[in-house]
């Protein structure tokens, strides 16, 4: 696993860290971060309906995204093939 923003590294790894997000979102984010770490590859998050995983669009179709609440989203992407891949932590962005 590979994080692109270094503050995202921060808010999964340091306790008292939260950044500029709400406790709610936090707690998703680590919550998520979790479930990516146990998981054996991405056809575990399709199967998770509550995440709703899916491929993002357009210029941004190498990237996915998984729900942490109603209003943001957790933005990875993948590096390398099967199976090797690397999950890449893009951002945490607010789709409303």
């Amino acid at each position: 696993m590979r994080y692109e923003d270094s503050e995202l590294e921060r808010l999964e790894f340091e306790p008292s860290f939260k950044g500029r997000w709400s406790q709610a979102v936090v707690k998703a984010f680590r919550k998520r971060m979790q479930a990516i770490r146990a998981a054996t590859d991405e056809r575990v998050f399709y199967q998770m309906k509550s995440f709703h995983f899916e491929r993002l669009r357009g210029a941004r179709r190498h990237q996915h995204s998984m729900r942490l609440n109603n209003q943001f989203r957790l933005i990875v992407e993948y590096e390398g093939e099967s199976p090797n891949k690397t999950i890449v932590v893009i951002s945490i962005e607010d789709y409303h």
